[in-house]
Formats: C-alpha cells, sequence, structure tokens
C-alpha cells in the first residue's frame, strides 16, 4: 500500500491509499478520484515530506487531554498496540527489501521494475531525493524489525 497527499483545485489536502503508484494513476486517469470535501475531481498529488522523528535524546512537553493532563500509561500501551497491529496489517502481503528500499522505489517509479509493495530502510537524504523525484513514499509509523534478525 501507498499513502499519497492529494490536493483538489480549490487546495484541500487530504490523505488517500492505493495499492500502486499505477493504482493512482489508473484511479486518476480514470476521472475515480474526488476531493472528500467539495467534491472536485480535479485531484493531483500534493509535495509530501518525511516524518523525521526528534532525536532520541530530546523530550517534548508531554501532550495534554482534554483535563490537561497526560493519559494514563495504559491508554498510551493500547493505542501503541492498536497502531502496530495497523501497522501489520498494512505490511501483509509487502516485501522487504532491508537498505536497497531507494533503489528498488524508485526502479519501480521509472517502469524498470515491475510494481509491488515494498518496505525497507532508506537514509534521510534517499527519502528526500525520492520525494523531490515525485517517487511515492511515505514513512512507516514504527520502526519494523528486519526479517533476519527476528528469532
Amino acid at each position: 500500500m501507498i499513502v499519497f497527499d492529494l490536493k483538489c483545485g480549490t487546495g484541500h489536502v487530504f490523505e488517500a491509499w492505493f495499492g500502486s503508484s499505477a493504482a493512482y494513476e489508473e484511479q486518476r486517469t480514470g476521472g475515480l478520484l474526488a476531493c472528500p470535501m467539495c467534491g472536485r475531481g480535479d485531484v493531483e498529488k500534493a509535495v509530501m515530506a518525511p516524518n523525521v522523528a526528534a532525536k532520541g535524546n530530546q523530550r517534548s512537553a508531554a501532550p495534554a487531554t482534554a483535563g490537561g493532563e497526560a493519559p494514563p500509561p495504559e491508554a498510551i500501551k493500547a493505542a501503541m498496540a492498536t497502531l502496530a497491529a495497523a501497522q501489520a496489517k498494512m505490511l501483509e502481503g509487502s516485501q522487504w527489501v532491508g537498505g536497497s528500499f531507494a533503489t528498488r522505489a524508485r526502479a519501480m517509479h521509472d517502469g524498470d521494475e515491475p510494481h509491488a509493495p515494498i518496505h525497507g530502510q532508506a537514509t534521510r537524504e534517499e527519502a528526500k531525493e525520492l520525494i523531490e523525484d515525485g517517487v511515492p513514499v511515505a514513512p512507516l509509523p514504527l520502526p519494523v524489525v528486519p526479517p533476519e534478525a527476528c528469532n
């Protein structure tokens, strides 16, 4: 699965998931995409930026809830478990390509390799270059343990 930020002609930006870049193109050229806010069909990819986490030794203030207090640890654990399960479901059928992610994603985008769902590792610079070149990539919310590192 690939997630894109899309933008309609009036400037509404929204997120959409596709099975591949080709699936996005088929839906776009077939007129099957519409803005969920205004219904316009003139939808194109919006500029996307990778979500880069802060350094591990930097802490921000705890997020406040409506009552002004941080959520209890049990709620945080439950939310993380839900997020982990959603990511695992999203990666079903996706191939781990490790450090060759940037090369493989670019090859698929350029048509040198068949499109397939993949996930792996890329440096910040590689991710930036892919995005600047219009290669559809998105960061995963949680780290993935490489298959060779699993027990």
